[in-house]
């Protein structure tokens, strides 16, 4: 079984709305595409399956042309996005916002401008700016790790939680998991940002690690500052008293599921790919008479030792 096939299953919450696509009255497009630098795995892998896509669909689609630009914070982002309508006259906008709130006015000025919008993974502070939505299951994906935690953490336990980079996502992910383990008895001791970030997160567990001496289960909620805490965890000498959660299906986490490694019990799944996802439909509406507005969602999935090989994949970037 292939990734693509992989994350087509996994779409089970996918919900697309039969309204109307981008407006057909010219021949040649252009769409702009503005995501964030590859500072991380997660980020790395989607950096991969942008240029992906805008490779293929440029050499199925004559007629389209791709503005894509990466940026390392908001600022640079908003420029590039402002550059893409003044200079390039683009015809459509996908963007993944470095953060929501400072993407939000930018974004909606484009759409003010009859400009078909997509917006990808993080949303906008205010809802409805858009004219597609693409993500992973952000709820679900908060929920199914709390459904761990409460299935195997028993009442008294103590947790702590590094969330992402201030976003209404990571606000989704943090509030499922919450509700995912109300009522189970367990305590969540502290949360802090590690913004999705490796060094970030190692500097929050250290933190952590400092500050309470028992600790039974990190929720990291990203794999790329999994492996920050388990380096944190390491140097403190504190392996073997807590096991970690993180997510989205980076390769070397999932081949430690796979191994058995009881650092390491599961991970969920959130793909990088979904950004070729919102760059095709984008295109598709533009090629064609085909509705794409709506909602795209890519629910979440498990990843346990069983499992594990379906979603292992060496030769990702991610």
């Amino acid at each position: 079984m292939n990734r693509r096939d992989i994350f087509k299953g996994a779409a089970l919450a996918a919900t697309l709305t039969l309204g109307a696509a981008p407006a057909l009255a010219q021949e040649e497009y252009t769409i702009g595409v503005a995501i964030p630098s590859a500072t991380h795995g997660f980020m790395g892998g989607l950096n991969f399956h942008a240029r992906e896509a805008i490779a293929r669909l440029e050499e199925t689609y004559p007629q389209l042309s791709f503005v894509l630009a990466t940026s390392g914070d908001a600022g640079k982002m908003v420029n590039d996005i402002e550059d893409m309508v003044a200079t390039r006259g683009i015809d459509a906008l996908v963007v993944l916002p470095f953060e929501s709130e400072p993407l939000t006015s930018p974004v909606q000025a484009v759409k003010e401008q009859g400009i078909w919008v997509t917006v990808v993974d993080r949303g906008l502070s205010v809802p409805g700016i858009e004219d597609l939505y693409v993500a992973g299951d952000n709820t679900g994906f908060g929920r199914v790790a709390g459904e761990y935690f409460a299935e195997n953490l028993e009442s008294g336990d103590n947790v702590v939680v590094l969330r992402g980079i201030p976003t209404t996502l990571d606000n989704e992910r943090v509030d499922a998991f919450t509700a995912a383990i109300d009522g189970s008895g367990i305590n969540v001791l502290d949360m802090q940002h590690g913004n999705w970030n490796r060094d970030d997160a190692f500097n929050v567990m250290q933190d952590f690690l400092s500050k309470y001496e028992d600790i039974d289960a990190v929720w990291a909620a990203d794999d790329d500052m999994a492996i920050g805490v388990l380096e944190a965890i390491s140097q403190a000498g504190r392996d073997g008293e807590m096991w970690v959660v993180g997510g989205a299906g980076m390769k070397e986490i999932v081949k430690r599921i796979m191994d058995g490694d009881p650092m390491l019990p599961v991970n969920v799944t959130y793909p990088p790919a979904q950004i070729a996802t919102a760059i095709e439909l984008t295109a598709l509406g533009l090629v064609s008479a085909t509705p794409v507005s709506g909602r795209f969602i890519i629910g979440s999935q498990r990843i346990t030792p069983e499992n594990a090989e379906q979603f292992y994949f060496p030769d990702s970037p991610f």
